[in-house]
């Protein structure tokens, strides 16, 4: 865990791609960049909310300013691996993550009854800070596979393929798996790219050649609007 980066400031530009569009460009990218040693890996999230979703109905108002958290693992976590509590924030584009690692017993325990551990203290402060203020509690699990590539050279930049995105509401807990329903519909894969400022000439190029644009998209955002807006609102609940 010694290479893992903690804190994150970036632009990061989303790309809805069809299978034919993510053949094109995948030959570019691994001509011009270095693919994670990891290969092709599962990320599971579980998003925390307000019990009346406040923080993803505020973030699909696109404000200036917009906020998540969720707790992370990479692949279903067994006892001794690590899971990564995270904030993420967007404002005026520029997207913040502030993130902490431990096994997932002792981040719930973080979580649950602010024990401290041994990570940096101010990014525990910041999310405590946040559990108290929203009283999140974990609304649903989202995961997916993905591909990553990293800069050439020392480049920053960092471009990830994500598909297969899948979800559920109950077993809402990281060690039971990694299984979920369908979020999109057809054969579609997320591009995602990450840099501190611009995207460089040469892929602004080929995105381009390939008549390939961002737009915006929220895996979380796009769960809550498709699933489960539509079941909370069954339940008679009444959202303001």
């Amino acid at each position: 865990m010694a290479d893992v980066q903690y804190t994150f400031q970036r632009v990061e530009k989303k790309f809805i791609l069809t299978r034919e569009q993510y053949e094109r460009i995948l030959p570019v990218i691994e001509a011009d960049m270095d693919r994670d040693i990891y290969g092709q890996y599962t990320i599971c999230n579980l998003y925390y909310d307000t019990p009346v979703f406040d923080l993803i109905r505020r973030s699909i108002e696109k404000p200036i300013y917009k906020e998540k958290f969720r707790v992370r693992s990479y692949g279903v976590p067994k006892p001794e691996d690590k899971v990564f509590a995270e904030i993420k924030k967007k404002y005026k584009g520029i997207v913040y993550k502030r993130r902490i690692a431990d096994t997932y017993e002792e981040v719930q325990s973080f979580m649950k009854e602010k024990k401290i551990l041994p990570a940096d203290r101010q990014i525990q402060n910041e999310i405590q800070w946040f559990l108290q203020m929203y009283e999140p509690e974990a609304k649903v699990f989202i995961g997916y596979d993905r591909i990553a590539f990293a800069g050439k050279d020392g480049e920053d930049i960092r471009v990830t393929f994500d598909e297969n995105i899948r979800y559920r509401v109950t077993e809402l807990d990281l060690r039971d798996g990694d299984y979920g329903t369908p979020v999109l519909a057809g054969d579609f894969i997320i591009m995602e790219v990450k840099v501190p400022k611009a995207i460089p000439l040469w892929l602004v190029r080929a995105l381009s050649d390939n008549q390939i644009f961002s737009g915006s998209f929220s895996k979380y955002g796009t769960c809550y609007q498709k699933f489960l807006s539509k079941q909370f609102l069954q339940k008679g609940k009444t959202v303001v």
